[in-house]
């Protein structure tokens, strides 16, 4: 026998081996993790149809790579290594087909294609540039162990850092990964130069010119001398690495079901599948409806209208000592989705570069929140499938019993390593004692983030408190930057609001401040508690009147726009500013408007962020009915909370209307010439280098110290108030002609900018004004929150960094004289972190400095 012959037959026995255990190992997995899912609740039918434009729309987003924000070098070298995968695998066939069939193999017609072989050493080339690259990324930016700061340190904006976004990613899996690319595409590329060679040496009558072979040609004469035999041989020895690296990969990713960082090139195209909204956009604006097993246990959305049902559904539940559940208590209450989600998660890390609880030195990072939610699911899955077996409660299975049944599994279940669908021994790589492994339990230690030393709860438990810590779960702002910046479609928000519904709803527990908020929206349907009669005293001191629906006209089809004025616009001081300076602008551009006053009440949107769905729904549906009985078509907002809501949600109670945010309909009537702004004379006299006389008007209000930001700011300033920013209007309207020009940056408000895509109106309104304008390192998609959502204005601000001071303090690094908001939760949050930093800089709404400019131009 030829040492051909020998080499041909072991490599043959070898790769047959390493295919068997391989596809056995991966086919178990794939198995363990449909079971897993199955675990959770199943989704509503829309998040599956309509099937072609889902299909259509998840390409193309797979395709093209539209999710990735930023990072253009990553993403262009991650859509190489991907594409690799589909296009490259043929050559694991001709790999196959090399070591069973002989070293002159190739695949039929195809194999003998030029541009065929052009596509092969393309990609194979660019994928290990692109693997290259993502390499030094990782290391780089495990090496510093800390993210580059978003602005200049040495800046007076300059702010601590926190860890690298790979800190706490399982470093050893992705290492893993990442060398199993390297290796098949060199494996690629060494047998087409191996290839080459052989056919120029010998008499086969292939194409073997640089046509066919045209960036691997230029090896030729190195390896010609090895002969036909010699590289023959290493043909065969070289497709059996690259078939036994392949096999390999299968096997350690299926002992690892939870391996994200593997499993996401397959469960992403699920996951993207099945996303919240046939359109291609994010889980964003909208929070979604909560469901509850009705009395025919059909699942029914929480309305005004169900609550009948929901009371009939608990009473029947209650015969039956069992119990309705509201939110998600535990990790089967998630739909398959929510778990998808879980395991779908990359462990890359972007969520958390914009988080401002993360970047603040809170506890929560949406990464390892949720990397605590799949290891928590994954340790607990085998619970929840044998109560099912047995018809007994998880919480009644023991470890115990899990080993009888994994010993009395029979033939079939020793074969297979499997219990109930799932594989016995899942823990390679995890921490002794843990559901996770050790990078990610280390990293939950380190962020105070961790239940227990173990990390989270490895039997069936409460998520609350044993998988999630109430520090966690109440340092979200809900601002969506993990949403919007995941690759993978997860929807970190549902899932927050979830859990938090749990706690509000069923657990009464969640923090003292959200307690008081919830009585006065409930008693005087406005967080302050402030009594309904003062909702119009914004208005007094105006020289024209602001007509009432139902009191000046008998409805809203009386004039062109209902202007919703919020809660914050009608109680907090600093916010009246802005919904003056809004009214006089519509008065000025001859826009007819009137508002609901003591007959509006609030949105609802703290309500539901902060969990409780019940009383966000009654004020919702209040609202909805008085808009509707007062024949409202189109509305105008000045806070961006009130827009998502109104515009987003309501629609979901059938309260459908045109919703304009203030910004939008002023930028219009520029455009129209109703209004003309006129920019500040430059050459005359002003202040050197700092704010305007006013700014201490517009900054001052609750003393940072006193938190939460809008305790203190209303009180009862009433008319006085109004009078006030009567006054602060007509002097900074004064004042205004002798000032140069300032220098404004704009902040984007979440619930206006990440949410809804409005970025333009606002910046082209202060284009208008005359303002020199400059953007901070952090904005429109990438935007910093001011700390103000998720109801957290009304909470406690006690761990790390007050988020407002983080913004604050990278808004004042531009240089600028004036930060511009168009919300007033980030006025206010602002204007007190501009406080405590001693700074000397305006915080105010765009509204204002368009007033302002308007009343130049008026002469």
């Amino acid at each position: 026998m030829t040492s051909l012959a020998i080499v041909h037959f072991t490599c043959a026995v070898v790769v047959a081996l390493a295919t068997v255990a391989g596809v056995a190992v991966f086919a178990r997995a794939c198995c363990t993790i449909i079971n897993r899912m199955r675990v959770g609740r199943p989704v509503d039918r829309d998040r599956l149809r309509p099937v072609g434009r889902r299909l259509l729309r998840m390409l193309a987003e797979v395709v093209g790579h539209t999710a990735f924000r930023g990072r253009p070098w990553v993403r262009a070298a991650h859509w190489l290594v991907m594409v690799s995968f589909p296009l490259l695998f043929l050559t694991l066939i001709t790999g196959y087909g090399q070591v069973l069939a002989g070293p002159a193999w190739e695949l039929p017609w195809l194999g003998r294609q030029a541009w065929w072989s052009w596509v092969v050493e393309s990609i194979a080339w660019l994928s290990t540039a692109g693997i290259v690259h993502l390499i030094v990324v990782r290391r780089r930016l495990t090496r510093r162990g800390a993210a580059a700061p978003p602005f200049d340190g040495d800046s007076a904006g300059a702010t601590r850092t926190r860890t690298a976004r790979f800190a706490g990613s399982s470093a050893g899996q992705a290492h893993f990964v990442e060398a199993v690319v390297a290796g098949v595409v060199v494996c690629v590329l060494v047998l087409r130069m191996l290839e080459h060679a052989r056919l120029a040496v010998c008499a086969d009558p292939a194409p073997s010119g640089w046509t066919h072979y045209p960036l691997t040609a230029w090896t030729g004469p190195a390896l010609e001398p090895l002969g036909t035999t010699g590289l023959g041989i290493a043909i065969i020895v070289v497709a059996t690495i690259k078939v036994v690296v392949s096999m390999g990969w299968f096997i350690v990713v299926g002992l690892q079901p939870s391996m994200g960082v593997a499993w996401h090139r397959f469960l992403a195209f699920v996951n993207l599948y099945a996303r919240s909204s046939t359109d291609g956009t994010k889980s964003l604006g909208p929070a979604k409806p909560l469901l509850f097993e009705g009395p025919d246990s059909a699942p029914e959305p929480l309305t005004a209208e169900t609550l009948d049902d929901l009371d009939a559904a608990m009473e029947a539940a209650e015969e039956k000592d069992e119990e309705v559940s509201l939110g998600v208590g535990r990790i089967q209450d998630f739909t398959w989705k929510g778990l998808l989600d879980f395991s779908t998660c990359t462990e890359c890390g972007r969520c958390q570069d914009l988080c401002p609880a993360w970047n603040t030195g809170k506890p929560l990072s949406p990464k390892l929140f949720v990397m605590a939610l799949r290891d928590h699911h994954a340790a607990v899955a085998p619970y929840l499938r044998a109560a099912d077996a047995l018809g007994v409660a998880p919480e009644e299975v023991t470890k115990e019993m899990l080993a009888e049944r994994r010993a009395g599994g029979g033939i079939a279940g020793r074969i297979t390593g499997m219990t109930d669908g799932l594989e016995n021994d899942d823990r390679l790589g995890l921490a002794p004692g843990s559901a996770h492994t050790g990078d990610v339990l280390g990293a939950l230690l380190a962020a105070k983030a961790a239940p227990t030393e173990t990390g989270v709860a490895t039997s069936p438990a409460p998520l609350a408190g044993d998988v999630i810590p109430a520090d966690v779960l109440w340092s979200c702002t809900t601002c969506g930057a993990c949403v919007d910046q995941c690759p993978v479609d997860i929807e970190h928000l549902d899932h927050v609001i979830d859990i938090r519904r749990q706690q509000v709803l069923m657990e009464s527990a969640f923090p003292r401040e959200l307690g008081q908020m919830f009585r006065k929206l409930e008693s005087k349907g406005n967080p302050w508690g402030l009594a309904p009669r003062k909702r119009m005293d914004w208005a007094k001191g105006l020289d024209f009147e602001v007509p009432v629906v139902g009191v000046d006209v008998e409805d809203a089809t009386a004039v062109d726009y209902l202007f919703w004025v919020g809660c914050a616009g009608a109680f907090e001081d600093r916010a009246k500013r802005t919904t003056r300076a809004v009214a006089e602008l519509l008065h000025i551009a001859g826009v007819s408007f009137a508002v609901l006053g003591d007959a509006e009440a609030c949105t609802g949107d703290p309500a539901r962020r902060a969990g409780n769905e019940i009383l966000y729904q009654m004020l919702a549906s209040q609202n909805v009915e008085t808009l509707t009985e007062a024949k409202v078509q189109r509305i105008i907002v000045s806070c961006a909370h009130c827009f998502n809501t109104i515009s987003r949600e309501y629609p979901q109670i059938d309260g459908r209307f045109e919703v304009l945010h203030y910004t939008q309909l002023l930028s219009r009537l520029v455009r129209e010439g109703r209004l003309r702004p006129a920019p500040p004379e430059q050459a005359a006299a002003a202040q050197e280098g700092g704010a305007p006389a006013n700014a201490a008007d517009e900054t001052n209000g609750t003393p940072a110290e006193e938190a939460p930001a809008l305790r203190a700011s209303t009180g009862a300033a009433g008319g006085s108030g109004a009078g006030r920013a009567a006054t602060a209007s007509a002097a900074s309207s004064q004042q205004a002609a002798r000032v140069p020009a300032p220098t404004v940056t704009y902040h984007d408000a979440c619930y206006l900018g990440r949410h809804n895509r409005i970025y333009s109106p606002p910046r082209e309104l202060l284009e208008a004004t005359g303002a020199t304008t400059v953007e901070m390192p952090r904005n429109q998609e990438s935007a910093f929150c001011c700390g103000g959502g998720g109801a957290r204005a009304f909470m406690e601000e006690s761990i790390g960094t007050r988020i407002a001071v983080e913004r604050s303090r990278e808004a004042i690094g531009t240089g600028a004289q004036v930060i511009a908001t168009a919300c007033p939760f980030c006025t206010t949050m602002l204007s007190d972190g501009v406080a405590s930093e001693g700074a000397d800089v305006r915080v105010t709404d765009v509204a204002s400095l368009m007033l302002e400019a308007v009343h130049r131009g008026q002469g």
